[in-house]
């Protein structure tokens, strides 16, 4: 039955399993039949919520959940993608290639001058007009970069229970231009103290658009390794522990594509009917081997 509004689902899960799961299957129960700009003319409609993740321990095992689309190899290549940038060089829009990373969005974020579909001066704040400068022949942007996520450790550290200690992926001035803005748009992280004085350290994660079923497990599994990472920066700067605390992950459009029903139903909905949580996951221990194989030949370049 459609409404007419979307529904607004929120499910909690302890580990990263877990949560993502139980978010699909939840998606795919209750979500609502709606259209997307990348159907076929015989595809099904997608299956659409707005989605709210809770996963209370975000390194609890078993992390690994057996039906997520992709391999260990992908897994560690996409975290470190977000996490340390080994795939900021790609970033080409000239050759039509990549228009972004998450890692340089988040981590070198700079307002682009210059929108990709007109050639007007962008005004920037403090109603400062800024071009860009020639160097070489060719335009550069004068804004200096900004390391969002240095910030928010920054922040914490001096603060802990700051609501200012956010970073964002969003570039009016260039995305809306673009056939493919990112999909994450916000992180928020605050520190709260728990009754026994240990320092927890929780994020927030806001995405425009999310793909359940293909993309959302591996957007949560390097997501929380950058959680990991504050954690680790704030605990250096200030000289005390802050431990892993719970991960908020909100998608405004969080869906299944019609175009893959086929394959969904037949190897997740199929394992999720016939096996048990236990045969469901896997203990993150499983995939050392083949992450540091990976590991190796992203030091070798060859990735």
């Amino acid at each position: 039955m459609n409404t007419g509004n979307i529904p607004v689902i929120e499910c909690v899960g302890k580990s990263l399993a877990e949560a993502w799961e139980l978010s699909v299957i939840k998606a795919w129960e209750m979500g609502t039949e709606i259209k997307t700009q990348y159907d076929k003319p015989s595809d099904p409609p997608s299956r659409d919520c707005t989605m709210i993740m809770v996963c209370n321990d975000p390194f609890a095992e078993p992390r690994l959940h057996r039906s997520f689309p992709g391999g260990f190899r992908d897994l560690e290549v996409y975290r470190q993608e977000v996490v340390n940038g080994i795939h900021d060089s790609w970033i080409k829009p000239e050759e039509g290639k990549w228009t972004y990373t998450y890692h340089e969005r988040l981590f070198k974020y700079r307002p682009a001058t210059r929108g990709v579909f007109h050639n007007e001066v962008i005004p920037l704040a403090n109603g400062i007009i800024v071009d860009s400068l020639l160097k070489n022949g060719e335009r550069t942007n004068p804004i200096v970069p900004i390391n969002q996520i240095q910030f928010i450790i920054d922040s914490l550290a001096k603060t802990p229970y700051s609501r200012r200690s956010q970073a964002i992926t969003y570039m009016p001035t260039y995305d809306q231009g673009t056939d493919d803005p990112p999909c994450l748009q916000r992180i928020w992280c605050r520190i709260l103290i728990d009754d026994s004085g240990v320092m927890w350290l929780n994020m927030n994660t806001n995405w425009r658009s999310r793909d359940a079923y293909k993309a959302a497990f591996m957007n949560m599994y390097a997501l929380t390794d950058l959680q990991r990472f504050i954690a680790e920066g704030v605990s250096k700067k200030m000289g005390k522990e802050v431990k892993i605390g719970r991960y908020v992950d909100i998608s405004d459009s969080y869906h299944i594509y019609g175009s893959y029903f086929k394959d969904f139903e037949e190897r997740f909905l199929k394992n999720y009917k016939e096996r048990t949580f236990t045969d469901r996951v896997w203990d993150s221990d499983i995939a050392n081997e083949e992450i540091k194989e990976t590991r190796e030949a992203i030091e070798r370049r060859e990735i």
